[in-house]
């Protein structure tokens, strides 16, 4: 045998690797609506940039007539390239391989690629489609799931992380992604669930369909667990390819500045005259706020984040000339905009995953303050609405607030106030800053006055007028320092674009510590 024999016999060894589970098992993956390992990796990154990575590993078990995994790469394919010309790493886990089962050499074949990820400094996008754990592997496939959770932790907030969920995801296999920065679910293909329909029948006799129980609407509207929902998986990598976009490579650099020709270098171009008629003067109005977004952002930029949960608060990247920011903004078409505990987390998380990321943060403020009740009482609201006070006060990035109407209470202080780092805060000429509305505060300070008045009603909206132009007036908290300036609501854009530029190199230290401990 001379080397032209050997690198034949390589080549024999790589179309096997490449075919996975072989001919029949691709195409029952394509009748499912699903494409191959392979087919996901060749669409979402540019073409012809895909390296793979130990396409030879291969399980250690010799039991159950496995006999090793015959040269089909483990069940994951692993490897780097680019997204739009930026390096990324990766891996895709092949359903045609033992259904994508996680084993020792499988979990530790991700682990490396994850490493490379880390010490290079590039984002790490995970693939997956995975029936579970490898049975067969007894304790050693805990053991590989170890190691990706392990690394899934301590490249939080170092690289982005991004995991797309293309098929079955069960047990111990949801916390990966879990752990991870986004996390993307295709409609009636993706599932993810601790415990199978089959072993919740079993021990509580109740039916249910593996996608009613894990499906992808459900985890996007009801646990809050996914952050996109997809049509398809062109669709799902499509957004993969959106996000990378907006986040930098890793938490030393900040997000690329897009070149952005206005039709005017004059401020001019800039004022927004249809702010004035988008939210209505009467606090009690219902508004949409991702049109008041659109109306500050470079077009067609804002690509919203968890949209069909907790819909009271909006979030997600948006562009202003060319630079990344993020939007975190109370939305009055559902609940008035209250905090509650969904919305709470909702935020939370967001703000922490843009200071990780160098982002800055702007926050569009209609609050009447964290929602009442005994539910949201006993679920532990005051320890969920925490978590945005601690998400903004430990947040070093730019950080700017908008006060659009309403400010009232503890959500005011929560939303980014001054007083927990804002750095700069505005408010419109209509907004209203003050512990409580003027309705509550009249009927509590001047509650006796009114019932003993001849005509309680006239003096009641009396004294709702003279609380909201002593107390709650933005002139008030402009004149203690609390909001930075009153400004024309067409000149929002504007006085953003302005911020932005003074406030792009801040930098502010924290105390020397090992890590915070957040009301989780």
């Amino acid at each position: 045998m001379d080397m032209f024999d050997k690198i034949n016999e390589l080549y024999d060894k790589r179309r096997q690797v490449e075919l996975g589970g072989g001919d029949h098992r691709i195409e029952k993956q394509h009748e499912k609506g699903k494409m191959t390992a392979r087919e996901r990796i060749e669409y979402l990154l540019d073409e012809g940039t895909f390296v793979e990575l130990n396409p030879f590993i291969e399980t250690r078990v010799t039991d159950f007539d496995m006999n090793g995994s015959g040269g089909k790469g483990e069940g994951v394919v692993t490897g780097y390239g680019k997204i739009n010309g930026k390096s990324i790493y990766l891996f895709a886990q092949d359903f045609t391989v033992y259904g994508g089962a996680l084993g020792e050499m499988h979990g530790k074949k991700i682990a490396a690629v994850m490493d490379l990820a880390a010490k290079n400094g590039f984002p790490f996008i995970g693939l997956n489609d995975s029936g579970g754990a490898k049975i067969q592997e007894g304790v050693s496939s805990l053991d590989g799931y170890g190691h990706v959770f392990y690394r899934n932790t301590i490249y939080s907030g170092v690289i982005p992380q991004i995991s797309v969920i293309m098929g079955p995801s069960a047990g111990g296999a949801v916390y990966s992604p879990a752990i991870t920065d986004f996390v993307i679910m295709v409609e009636k293909t993706s599932q993810m669930f601790i415990t199978g329909p089959k072993v919740i029948e079993t021990v509580t006799g109740e039916k249910i369909s593996a996608e009613d129980l894990g499906g992808a609407h459900i985890h996007n509207s009801k646990s809050g667990n996914a952050h996109f929902q997809s049509e398809s998986e062109e669709e799902a990598l499509d957004i993969v390819r959106q996000l990378i976009g907006y986040l930098p490579a890793n938490h030393k650099e900040k997000p690329e500045k897009l070149p952005y020709s206005p039709d005017s270098h004059a401020n001019q171009s800039e004022l927004r005259p249809d702010l004035t008629e988008l939210i209505p003067l009467d606090a009690l109005r219902p508004y949409d706020v991702k049109k008041v977004i659109d109306q500050v952002v470079d077009p067609d930029s804002f690509l919203e984040i968890h949209s069909k949960f907790a819909k009271n608060i909006v979030i997600g990247f948006a562009r202003i000339k060319g630079e990344t920011v993020g939007f975190v903004c109370n939305q009055p078409k559902y609940l008035a905009g209250g905090l509650d505990i969904d919305s709470s987390d909702k935020a939370a998380r967001f703000i922490r995953l843009c200071d990780s990321f160098n982002v800055p943060i702007i926050t569009f403020e209609d609050v009447t303050g964290f929602f009442p009740g005994v539910k949201q009482e006993h679920a532990g609201i005051i320890r969920h609405g925490a978590k945005i006070l601690y998400a903004y006060s430990e947040a070093t990035v730019p950080k700017i607030t908008v006060i659009t109407r309403k400010a009232y209470g503890g959500a005011y202080v929560a939303l980014n106030s001054k007083s927990i780092g804002a750095d700069l805060v505005y408010a419109w000429p209509n907004a209203e800053i003050a512990v409580m509305g003027p309705e509550g505060a009249a009927n509590i300070i001047y509650g006796k006055d009114i019932s003993e008045s001849e005509n309680p009603e006239q003096l009641r909206q009396e004294k709702i007028d003279m609380y909201r132009e002593k107390f709650a007036n933005p002139y008030v908290a402009a004149s203690l320092g609390m909001v930075d300036d009153v400004i024309d609501p067409r000149e929002t854009r504007l006085k953003l674009i302005q911020s932005l530029e003074m406030l792009r190199n801040k930098q502010e230290e924290r105390p020397t510590k090992k890590h915070g401990n957040i009301p989780l």
